[in-house]
């Protein structure tokens, strides 16, 4: 399993980041609308889980490890797939059963090497997502962009959400309201 670089800085100012972004010369990479299936490990294994996911051009299934909540704390071993539909089907008939259904949008940006996301998910504030090949890298990025390291965090989207007062394993499906 690879080892992810990553981490968040929430509740940001999504016209202020866009403009340093662009005053730094990032290059805009796209907008998306992503969705997602999460299934548990049977049985259960503490803080693993399995993501299928698409972006329409792209699907993956991952198996997610968190270690710790440090930029480095995530472990991870992605494939990709060329069906999503297909894929949730095969996984169900192994016997997984989806714990959630997820949207979230994303705008992606690219500076130095470095993927720059901006991420909205239904009911919280926007936030950024950092990933680099090293530690080092994902923290240059986070004070480029004006922010310290101590602000940021690598917890993982049910902890955000948690940070919110909101349990995100007991939403079945979290949408956009139409």
């Amino acid at each position: 399993m690879q080892t992810e670089f990553e981490a968040k800085i929430l509740g940001i100012n999504v016209d202020k980041v866009i403009s340093k972004l662009t005053a730094l010369g990032a290059k805009k990479v796209g907008e998306k609308m992503q969705k997602r299936f999460v299934y548990d490990f049977k049985p259960k294994r503490k803080n693993s889980w399995i993501r299928l996911r698409t972006d329409g051009a792209k699907t993956t299934i991952t198996i997610k490890e968190i270690q710790n909540d440090n930029i480095d704390g995530t472990k991870e071993l992605e494939i990709s797939v060329n069906d999503f539909e297909k894929t949730h089907l095969f996984l169900q008939k192994l016997g997984f059963i989806a714990k959630g259904y997820q949207e979230n949008k994303r705008i992606s940006y690219i500076l130095n090497h470095i993927e720059i996301e901006i991420d909205f998910w239904p009911q919280i504030p926007p936030y950024l997502e950092i990933e680099g090949k090293s530690k080092k890298q994902v923290e240059m990025m986070i004070k480029k962009l004006g922010f310290a390291v101590s602000q940021s965090t690598s917890i993982n989207t049910t902890e955000v959400y948690k940070k919110y007062e909101i349990d995100l394993n007991s939403i079945k499906e979290l949408k956009f309201a139409p």
